[in-house]
């Protein structure tokens, strides 16, 4: 190539850079030029209408939505569907018998039972009773769930295609076994956008219990994927700083701040001009997030505005930092600031032995701070629009790990049925859907496979799930991949 003819190249990209980049540039002119100081802005932000959030994409919501926002409660480690939602009195039937081959039909199971010479049945220890009008059976470990039985609505068919825990609660966030697909909530920021500016647009709070850990969680089950990054979870810590490093080093004043960010975005427009690369803009505007952040969050925090009995409700432990029920009270405050998708996560679900000891335990953990969180969203007038879901990524054999015993036994990971409740925005409350067999081993009725639930939680926020697509290596993606169909029979 002569040096005329690069000259000639130069110029044209430059050319394409800076008329491309006009309309990003200009947005992002107003975004710097918006409360200099922020001296006179609310402590929890402007909260915009749904339809004109910030960013997004245009054209969306496609339709009217129910829920303007989604509170996830995933229960890591796979809870059993057999102790908690789905009562089989079959299994008290026929304890310690031989499970069926009509049953299992020779499907796959985990290495950590394929050497035992049989699969014993094994029943639940704990009875179930009808909750509520709907008369919905729950076990005895979740009463308080029982006694929001009007408000939600259980899913006993759900199903999915993963066995172990990876890739198996990366499926249930991504839509994908594999890592590197968009999370759900960096989607929904993807697509809709922001409502409140002061705030990140999805955020996750994991549970914090010293004595117990469960299985690890890597963040990118909150990462943005192959969307850009400004689309990722922020975690909130419930101890310490809610967000490592958003604090002002001691000594630096509210100005000094604003002029060093004032600074640092002068020379990151420039680069932007020089490379084009759009990862410069979200660097740019989580600046300017942060800075706002930093007004935002310990107001957020700060539970000192709320109520003796609002407190009391989520339980003893909603005074310890860290825990599910002080997340679920911060999951409520989020919401009601406008925050689109809260993601929490708590873990140790995971019994593949002594799940009569533990398992009360994690019952008594979110039992009650999940159905106070549905009577709190309702008594304040957002759960029609708020969207809940609680369940984890899969359910438990209704044989026993080991030998069957009906006071100390263990089950193994099962995915081919399981449960999962719903409730808010959308959802019709007060009803089961669908139904396994007498050993709670297949879904025979009303099958929900992961990408279902994923449509019918996009449908909720309003997005046609197949028309949310991201083009990434020379396809089209989306986050039920090419599968998924809307559970029109749960939706209000």
């Amino acid at each position: 190539m002569s040096c005329h003819n690069y000259e000639q190249f130069h110029s044209r990209r430059d050319f394409l850079v800076k008329t491309g980049l006009g309309l990003g540039t200009a947005a992002l002119a107003q975004l710097l030029g918006r409360d200099a100081l922020a001296a006179a802005e609310p402590a929890a932000g402007p909260v915009l209408p749904h339809a004109a959030g910030l960013g997004g994409l245009p054209g969306l919501p496609h339709f009217a939505p129910k829920a303007k926002r989604v509170i996830c409660l995933f229960q890591s480690g796979g809870p059993s569907h057999l102790d908690l939602l789905d009562d089989k009195s079959v299994l008290r039937q026929r304890f310690n018998e031989d499970l069926p081959d009509s049953i299992r039909r020779g499907q796959r199971i985990t290495g950590m039972v394929a050497s035992q010479a049989r699969f014993a049945v094994q029943p639940s220890k704990w009875d179930f009773k009808p909750g509520g009008k709907s008369g919905t059976v729950i076990s005895d470990l979740l009463p308080h769930t029982r006694s929001i039985a009007d408000e939600i609505c259980v899913i006993r068919s759900m199903h999915t295609e993963a066995i172990n825990h990876d890739p198996a609660i990366t499926f249930f966030q991504s839509g994908s076994q594999l890592p590197g697909r968009p999370s759900m909530g960096a989607w929904t920021d993807y697509g809709l956008g922001k409502i409140n500016e002061n705030l990140p647009s999805f955020v996750v709070l994991l549970s914090v219990n010293k004595a117990r850990s469960g299985q690890g969680l890597l963040a990118r089950l909150w990462g943005s994927g192959f969307l850009p990054s400004q689309h990722q979870g922020v975690q909130f810590r419930g101890a310490g700083e809610p967000v490592l490093y958003l604090n002002d080093p001691a000594g630096l004043t509210r100005e000094r701040r604003r002029l060093m960010l004032d600074g640092i975005a002068d020379l990151n427009r420039q680069n932007l001009a020089r490379s084009g690369d759009p990862e410069i803009e979200t660097r740019i505007s989580q600046f300017e997030m942060a800075y706002r952040m930093q007004r935002s969050v310990p107001e957020l925090m700060d539970l000192k505005g709320e109520s003796a009995a609002t407190i009391d409700s989520y339980g003893a432990d909603v005074n310890e930092p860290g825990s599910f029920a002080r997340n679920c009270l911060i999951a409520r405050r989020l919401a009601e600031r406008g925050v689109r998708f809260i993601q929490l996560y708590h873990r140790d679900w995971d019994h593949h032995g002594g799940l009569v000891e533990h398992l009360p335990k994690l019952a008594l953990d979110v039992d009650q701070a999940s159905a106070a969180l549905i009577k709190d969203l309702k008594q304040r007038g957002l759960l029609d629009e708020t969207l809940v879901i609680w369940g984890g990524e899969f359910g438990r054999t209704p044989y026993a790990q080991g030998e069957a015993n009906r006071d100390k036994y263990g089950r193994d990971h099962h995915g081919k049925a399981f449960s999962i409740w719903m409730a808010g925005g959308g959802i019709k409350g007060g009803m089961a859907h669908g139904s396994t067999d007498d050993f709670g081993f297949n879904v025979v009725d009303k099958p929900v496979h992961i990408h279902d639930l994923q449509a019918t939680i996009m449908h909720c926020l309003g997005i046609d799930h197949t028309r949310l697509t991201f083009k990434f290596q020379g396809r089209q993606y989306r986050l039920t991949d090419v599968h998924g169909e809307v559970v029109k029979a749960v939706l209000a």
